[in-house]
């Protein structure tokens, strides 16, 4: 992806390197937290279960500051230029639309930190928090994307990440998430999982939307690699490695198939009035 020498964003919290502090001790998050900070990588056990045994005891990291690699440094430049991509697709989508657009923010973090959705991990993966509009992003989680998960690698599948999760933050602004959430009240934990799958690919369908707008950025190969992001963090696929078999019941993210179906949809399309990936479900939200 074309990013050097343009725009970086302002609205970035590069934590990386500042020295780390406590993940606080005892019971911490409970499980609709857990949902919000998994706003991007698929339920899995092991990784649940990481994520509460860090929550279970007093974790004290290093106070001093680290210096950054020079491809840290270059890591961070990229997600600040692409977040700034991102600033500018919305800002103009939302003002077509006839509303403006309340740009979010980005923390840059490592290991642990301290969100308004409450204390997370690396092992929570990308995520976005309503609590404070935030996206919280451990770069380090893209070599685990490739090297655990058999993605392509390569800048535009972090692209795609982070503009998911910007997704997130536009869903939030429109008033999607709320509804869903007060639709699942009641619901079955099944009814409560598709909600779930329509949300996150909804999120995919704009990050599509997104690489529509930005395609004088866009190399050769660089949508294959979203696609191919999109394709390792689908449920079947996680669930495939980590549990050795597949339960669509409890998908919460989207096969691989729906999430490569929905990003091509909006990169296709470029037209944000065709994600309504919830009545495609077969839900009135």
């Amino acid at each position: 992806m074309k990013w050097i020498g343009n725009r970086q964003s302002d609205n970035v919290e590069d934590r990386r390197g500042s020295g780390g502090g406590k993940i606080a001790a005892g019971g911490g998050v409970i499980a609709i937290v857990f949902f919000l900070i998994k706003a991007f990588f698929p339920q899995a056990a092991p990784l649940v279960d990481t994520i509460q045994q860090n929550q279970q005891q007093t974790t004290q990291n290093s106070s001093e500051p680290v210096e950054l690699t020079p491809e840290q440094k270059e890591t961070g430049d990229f997600a600040k230029t692409v977040f700034a991509y991102t600033e500018d697709t919305w800002n103009k989508i939302f003002t077509e639309m006839g509303g403006q657009y309340e740009e979010p923010k980005m923390v840059l973090f490592s290991d642990n930190v301290e969100t308004a959705c409450g204390s997370a991990t690396a092992a929570s993966g990308p995520f976005y928090c309503p609590g404070d509009k935030k996206v919280y992003i451990d770069l380090e989680f893209m070599k685990e994307l490739k090297t655990r998960f058999g993605a392509k690698g390569g800048d535009f599948a972090t692209a795609y990440v982070i503009a998911h999760e910007v997704g997130h933050h536009v869903q939030t602004l429109l008033g999607t998430s709320d509804k869903m959430r007060q639709f699942q009240a009641g619901k079955s934990e099944a009814e409560v999982n598709k909600l779930s799958v329509c949300l996150e690919l909804q999120a995919d369908f704009y990050a599509g939307v997104w690489a529509k707008y930005n395609s004088q950025y866009i190399e050769a190969g660089d949508i294959e690699e979203a696609l191919s992001a999109a394709n390792a963090v689908g449920d079947d696929a996680i669930q495939s490695k980590m549990q050795g078999h597949v339960n669509q019941e409890s998908f919460t993210h989207g096969s691989s198939e729906q999430r490569m179906y929905w990003f091509k949809k909006g990169y296709t399309t470029g037209d944000i009035k065709q994600g309504n990936t919830f009545a495609q479900a077969g839900f009135s939200l």
